[in-house]
């Protein structure tokens, strides 16, 4: 019987996979879905669009072609794909490339930096510390930047989780580091009886209450000004931590917890949603990068499996504690006060 053939293929289309992903963060960059949202460009007028030279843009388009992010026909021309045009034009409310910009912007730069993270365990952009979070808000730019970020990340999370969790049986929410209120807004838009709120720092405030005005809410939502690690969280009968705890160390997501069962009243709900570990730790590689981009922008933060946060929130003081999956990624941890 032959030995079978072992080649190098898998290991090497591994080690090229950050040049399609920095080809995306790209073009999100550059606005390119956003340039053929209004219909199909011929080379030269999509490049002009989206300001690209011409030595490159041939090659670059029809990478995104090969990549399934662009179409392209007959005559050249090219065109968004359904999902590009839904997700990735900036002018669409559905769009998530906030989130890419984030990484193409802050995130991937510093991965070229996981060696030296992983010899030294020591983060590569700074201490991610709660005066290291009031410095990044104090810079207008860099601030529009973050909070767009995460509702790009937190808008394909907030749709199952208005759907999936048992909100009839609540009054009144909060969402702990709202920033422009992606998450309170799809949930008092699925559910009209509820009245919530957003808990962030104080600079958040003008980007939470325009986002919340333009959805017409802003007569049931309300932002709560703090800092989670210093201050006391507003009361309410659901408090959701939505990918909060992944930043902190083991100390502070404890601290977490716990203040997050002083704010519920008996009978209350905490709500941990994030990108699980699986329990054996095999197989859910997103996850386990994640935890990676975690040593590299933090000081102590790391992912975690679904039985680790169901131990803390038990310690902490909650009872029927369970887990659900929302999307392909994220899963919520549900616990009961």
């Amino acid at each position: 019987m032959e030995a079978p053939v072992v080649k190098p293929d898998r290991i090497l289309k591994l080690g090229h996979t950050f040049r399609a992903a920095k080809t995306l963060l790209s073009a999100v960059e550059l606005g390119v879905f956003t340039a053929l949202a209004d219909g199909p460009l011929d080379l030269q007028a999509a490049s002009k669009r989206a300001g690209i030279h011409e030595r490159g843009a041939r090659d670059f388009f029809d990478a995104l072609v090969a990549l399934g992010m662009l179409d392209r026909d007959a005559s050249g021309r090219y065109a968004n794909t359904p999902d590009t045009d839904l997700y990735l034009d900036r002018r669409k409310p559905s769009y998530v490339g906030g989130e890419l910009e984030h990484f193409g912007k802050y995130v991937f730069p510093h991965w070229s930096l996981l060696t030296p993270a992983l010899q030294t365990g020591e983060p590569q952009s700074g201490t991610r510390s709660a005066g290291h979070y009031s410095a990044l808000y104090a810079d207008p730019a860099t601030l529009e930047t973050l909070v767009k970020g995460m509702t790009g990340g937190t808008l394909l999370v907030a749709n199952p989780l208005a759907a999936k969790f048992p909100w009839q049986d609540y009054k009144t929410f909060l969402d702990v580091g709202t920033a422009q209120g992606c998450l309170p807004v799809q949930v008092a838009q699925a559910h009209p009886h509820l009245m919530g709120g957003g808990f962030d720092l104080p600079p958040v405030k003008p980007h939470f209450d325009n986002h919340v005005q333009q959805h017409g809410l802003s007569h049931r939502l309300r932002f709560h000004p703090g800092s989670f690690l210093e201050d006391p969280l507003p009361a309410a009968d659901v408090v959701v931590l939505g990918r909060i705890l992944h930043n902190w160390d083991l100390t502070a997501k404890r601290m977490l917890l716990k203040k997050s069962y002083e704010a519920l009243p008996a009978g209350g709900a905490l709500i941990v949603y994030e990108r699980l570990i699986d329990d054996d730790r095999r197989v859910n590689a997103p996850a386990l990068l994640a935890s990676l981009n975690m040593l590299i922008m933090t000081a102590g933060g790391f992912d975690f499996t679904g039985a680790d946060c169901m131990s803390w929130m038990r310690d902490a003081g909650f009872h029927g504690v369970r887990t659900e999956s929302l999307t392909a990624e994220i899963s919520m941890v549900v616990g009961i006060k």
